[in-house]
């Protein structure tokens, strides 16, 4: 074990959360994890990492299932000094060829039935070389682990030093790798221990993917510096989450775990009674299923904020009012302001503008860009979130849209948030998302695209209807289409280019701007 608690930043403070060895770190069918088993098994992993020529600074790729084993790999990687890289398990080959060319890793961990195709890449690209997590497998760093000693000198690194290299979705461009730092873990992981009064008595129900901040970081270390275990499930599981709440108390997720939870009937107050904190973020959460939660639970959702480049920004209290549509308060050692997008002058309460973040939870810049780095960042140290949102009068933040989302309609800006904001009240609504299409003669025509309840007959001329009485004229969608799902990513965001994509030349198609009747996609 490690002689110096305090030489690795991240897990020196992993480390002394977990003096009781005999205290369960990880829960799961397979049996229990303690957390003196994470300390031995993580220090195998390291040391192979070690006798796999692995250097600190070096990076890591990591495209596998979420398992235990990859939990405990992740901190292998940080107590050896390397950089951890995830990647989405969806990923293609052709996908992945940009992030390996990008981070040129020593090591690349994929699964079983991968190796062969991810080694061919790394020859042709980067000389990675390509390992599993899977026993059994001639490639396996798991089983080569077992080989080597449950002691390891963890490498010194200091707050400044990397840990994790995460890539943005692209949606924009091409994907940016957000550079994270030990500090950055730490803090945010600490400041969300003390906001959402973690200890060791908690029970996280982990339902969430573990290539993204969400499930690994904000998660896992959470769990993890207070001591407390994590009930592990590798994918959202409705009945299973709802057999488990009786025996723990916190479930993080994201709002396609609430909705899908309440459309099992099995969910009820007596289910719930036990846990004492629901979270979601990574997207927004529709004010209908704060309200048909609690009443079903007896229990407020918590909503927060965050964002791969800087973890966790902000929180619904823990004691205290939790509004459905905000974001909530700055976490402690956070600093939130809301800023004019031309001239970056602070704004009032109650005016839109850019969200901007200042912090020891923001990263350091994008990987290998500068001149991008740059641009996202003001002269005095806060980061430009690319998110529009503004300040309440209680100091919540509300988060509009993101900047790439609002539309610009014959010269006057519209932010999509209000008008999905007015659908999704309307019944017969399941939600919504606004979009602004090319369209000759306003620059930009807005189209709305709804999930309707079954069963509704709710059509375009009915929406357009109700939101002419609620908004003003150029705000009201120029076309209605009604889907069966709106796309999302693995987090749950909707992707809303998906959408653009899918509309673009919506009004080339069409004769006039007339709403369409409900139109089958």
């Amino acid at each position: 074990m490690t002689t110096d608690p305090g030489s690795n930043h991240l897990f020196g403070a992993i480390r002394a959360a977990a003096a009781d060895s005999s205290r369960p770190f990880i829960l799961s069918g397979a049996g229990t994890v303690t957390y003196g088993d994470m300390l031995d098994r993580s220090a195998q992993y390291a040391n192979a990492l070690v006798a796999a020529g692995l250097k600190p600074g070096d990076r890591v790729t990591v495209q596998a299932a979420k398992t235990i084993e990859c939990l405990l790999f992740y901190l292998a990687v940080i107590r050896a000094g390397g950089v951890y890289q995830p990647l989405n398990t969806a990923y293609t080959l052709a996908e992945v060829e940009y992030f390996l060319t990008d981070a040129e890793p020593v090591l690349a961990i994929v699964d079983a039935e991968g190796v062969a195709a991810m080694q061919a890449l790394c020859d042709r690209i980067s000389g990675a070389r390509v390992m599993t997590l899977d026993r059994g497998h001639p490639d396996s760093i798991t089983d080569a682990a077992t080989a080597h000693s449950a002691q390891f000198e963890d490498v010194a690194r200091n707050s400044d030093d990397l840990a994790a290299i995460l890539y943005t979705s692209g949606t924009t461009g091409r994907s940016k790798g957000a550079m994270l730092s030990h500090g950055n873990l730490l803090s945010n992981a600490q400041a969300l221990c003390l906001v959402w009064h973690f200890s060791p008595d908690d029970i996280l129900i982990h339902a969430l993917p573990i290539f993204h901040t969400h499930g690994l970081f904000v998660a896992t270390n959470v769990v993890l510096l207070a001591g407390a275990a994590l009930r592990f499930f590798p994918a959202f599981d409705a009945d299973g989450i709802i057999d488990a709440m009786p025996g723990s108390t916190v479930l993080m997720g994201v709002p396609t775990f609430y909705t899908r939870l309440l459309a099992n009937p099995r969910l009820d107050r007596s289910k719930a009674g036990a846990m004492r904190l629901f979270i979601s973020g990574s997207a927004p959460l529709l004010a209908e299923t704060h309200r048909q939660f609690a009443e079903r639970t007896g229990q407020a959702i918590l909503e927060r904020y965050g964002m791969t480049e800087t973890n966790m920004n902000t929180s619904n209290p823990y004691d205290g009012a939790r509004k459905p549509g905000t974001v909530g308060l700055p976490l402690p050692g956070t600093q939130i302001r809301v800023t004019a997008e031309q001239t970056g002058a602070p704004l009032p309460p109650g005016e839109v503008g850019m969200v901007e973040v200042h912090g020891p939870n923001v990263f350091s810049g994008y990987w290998r860009m500068p001149e991008k780095t740059r641009e996202e960042f003001r002269a005095d140290g806060y980061f430009i979130t690319g998110d529009l949102g503004m300040i309440d009068a209680d100091g919540y933040l509300v988060i509009v849209g993101r900047d790439k989302d609002l539309i610009i309609s014959g010269g006057l800006n519209v932010y999509p948030k209000e008008i999905e904001t007015e659908i999704d009240d309307m019944g017969g609504v399941v939600e919504s998302a606004v979009i602004g299409v090319p369209h000759d003669d306003f620059g930009e025509g807005i189209v709305a695209v709804i999930v309707g309840e079954t069963g509704s007959d709710l059509d375009g001329d009915a929406v357009q209807r109700h939101l002419a009485g609620r908004l003003a004229r150029f705000k009201v969608p120029k076309a209605v289409h009604f889907v069966d799902a709106l796309p999302r990513n693995t987090m749950g965001k909707v992707q809303k280019n998906e959408l653009r994509k899918r509309y673009d030349g919506e009004f080339r198609r069409q004769t006039g701007d007339q709403p369409d009747k409900r139109v089958p996609s």
